[in-house]
């Protein structure tokens, strides 16, 4: 399972044990989005390989908000 902690310069993110951290800039260079459009679906697509997706995708600047 993977975790994404949310916060306003980047992701921290914990996938297969290892914690890494997906800085702001990083996340809007591969996802060609504003940071604050990216969904945590984007997010769990760019750490997995075949992520189980479920329920509807949340926008960054809604978690933020």
């Amino acid at each position: 399972m993977t975790s994404l902690s949310v916060a306003d310069d980047g992701v921290d993110v914990v996938y297969e044990g290892t914690e890494f951290r997906l800085e702001k800039p990083l996340i809007e260079d591969a996802t060609q989005s504003d940071y604050h459009d990216v969904t945590d679906h984007d997010l769990l697509k760019l750490v997995e390989p075949n992520p189980t997706l479920s329920g509807e995708p949340r926008r960054i600047g809604d978690i933020l908000d």
